[in-house]
């Protein structure tokens, strides 16, 4: 999430745009997100010697008008061709066109986009959300940006190597593809060998591409694609990341045969979850973000898709989230599945995540003031500091720690990484629950199968799932304890009754002697 400076910068820029002459608002988004992508090649130190004198750090000191004809005539064309001239990143940049109109505009957003300070994470979308979110284009068919933090849970869930083919059919900002490329780079000093995303909006595209660049994944594989009605390669990926979007039922006549064969069904939240399912290789795994309604509905399609879920393939876990994250732009109540193609489903692990670091209202705000313990630091995929670290990488991306200050918890003897009490405090946890759900996913086939139904997290057997007519209802299977009833001895009831009777006669009495 961005902060409180970003979006005022934000706020006073997209002001000068509209002062400016700009007022398509769509276009403002896209003129200054071109910008702010120059900047962040500038900050990556990405920039060849050859065009050295295109570097942001150059522009500012620049005369308007020769800061003007120099985007215009070299910075734009250099963009364009950036990713190779036959990289799907080229392809969707070729539409890109430099629309500000004067001198006088490009200097100021120049200006102002040089003091800003940037994290290392994804700000190019959360900047990218904050804008569209202004002009009421956000969450309108479930064009919404997942919250970084979930992302990241999603992707330590995984734990993605470096030969992994990691594709999100419904990629957007590129956000999974992001944090997915990060994981991989600092678990094993390279990054993955391809990333693969599809959208259906060309200006998602673009950003898409431009933020996989920033983040140092050279030949991102972006391309325009819909899922459902064009289809995606069978097997063709070992891991998908991806909340794909929930815009209710779709034209049955648009639907890929193959996919309509497979779930007839016009919901785009089971088709997606089919298509994923058919996208991946035998062995691949999944982290999907689907509607509650998933979970427990009552249709043929609805119970079909569950029961193969449950029957043909690996269900690893269900991870029931908060109504209020994806709010602002939606209160809809979401779960995490975690599954394995073609793996068999013998327990299923349920948790239920009450807080996940910021406020469930409109306002988002964040509710950790204090730094991570060392017992949260498994919230880093599997990661805790070496001794003297005191401040977590990726949890707070703030933090400055990077990989080559932490070990890798697999490399430790198991007595010291699993069923040892958390640290975290009883505040800490109750704020976010995060770090929790990634230290109990470790020890899923352990400790984990010895808690009981009225804990937060559980396992349940798959005979007792497919009893229950393949519900993944969380709240089916929770055990709720409730506290014995205590009822007071009558005789003190009715004594405590009579004294206060005698308190109000005495009070009556006092008052008929003053009035008379």
């Amino acid at each position: 999430m961005i902060t409180g400076e970003l979006r005022t910068r934000i706020d006073r820029l997209w002001d000068a745009f509209w002062s400016g002459g700009i007022s398509n608002p769509l276009e403002a988004v896209e003129q200054i997100t071109y910008l702010m992508f120059l900047r962040r090649l500038d900050d990556l130190q990405s920039t060849a010697p050859e065009f050295e004198h295109l570097r942001w750090s150059r522009l500012p000191k620049s005369d308007p008008a020769a800061l003007f004809a120099l985007v215009r005539d070299e910075v734009f064309p250099w963009l364009r061709a950036l990713g190779g001239a036959d990289s799907s990143y080229a392809e969707h940049m070729r539409s890109a066109r430099f629309t500000i109109p004067t001198p006088a505009l490009l200097a100021k957003a120049v200006n102002l986009l040089d003091r800003m300070t940037y994290d290392d994470g994804d700000t190019t979308g959360d900047l990218y959300e904050y804008m569209l979110s202004k002009i009421a284009t956000a969450g309108q068919n479930g064009q919404f940006r997942t919250p970084r933090h979930i992302i990241d849970l999603m992707v330590a869930m995984l734990a993605p190597g470096r030969h992994d083919r990691i594709c999100d059919p419904a990629c957007g900002t590129a956000g999974f593809l992001v944090a997915a490329a990060k994981y991989v780079r600092a678990h094993h000093d390279a990054g993955p060998d391809r990333c693969h995303g599809f959208d259906i909006d060309a200006t998602m595209l673009r950003i898409a591409g431009m933020n996989l660049l920033a983040h140092e994944v050279d030949r991102p594989e972006i391309r325009y694609r819909d899922a459902l009605t064009e289809g995606i390669d069978a097997g063709a990926y070992s891991m998908i990341l991806a909340n794909p979007p929930f815009a209710g039922a779709i034209d049955a006549e648009t639907i890929a045969p193959d996919l309509s064969a497979a779930v007839p069904t016009r919901k785009s939240e089971l088709l997606f979850l089919a298509q994923i399912l058919r996208a991946l290789e035998v062995g691949g795994r999944a982290a999907v973000i689907v509607p509650e309604g998933v979970l427990f509905g009552s249709t043929r399609a609805h119970r079909t898709l569950r029961r193969t879920l449950v029957e043909q393939h690996g269900l690893d876990a269900v991870v029931k989230l908060p109504s209020g994250v994806f709010k602002p732009y939606a209160g809809v109540s979401t779960a995490i599945l975690v599954f394995t193609k073609g793996d068999v489903t013998e327990q299923v692990w349920f948790y239920d995540v009450r807080a996940d670091g910021y406020s469930l209202d409109d306002r988002r705000r964040p509710l950790r003031t204090d730094p991570p313990t060392r017992a949260e630091y498994a919230s880093n995929g599997g990661r805790v500091p070496r001794a003297g670290v005191t401040a977590c990488d990726d949890v707070g991306a703030e933090s400055g720690i990077t990989a080559a200050d932490v070990d890798d918890v697999g490399r430790r003897p198991a007595s010291e990484t699993t069923n040892t009490p958390s640290r975290t405090s009883e505040a800490a946890h109750t704020a976010d629950n995060i770090p929790d759900v990634l230290r109990r996913w470790a020890d899923r086939a352990g400790g984990e199968r010895d808690r009981t139904r009225a804990d937060q997290s559980f396992c349940v057997p798959v005979a007792e799932i497919m009893a229950r007519d393949f519900d993944l209802s969380l709240h089916r299977y929770r055990e709720i304890r409730s506290a014995p009833a205590e009822f007071r001895d009558s005789r003190t009831i009715v004594a405590e009754i009579e004294r206060l009777e005698t308190q109000i006669q005495r009070g009556i009495d006092e008052l008929k002697e003053l009035l008379w």
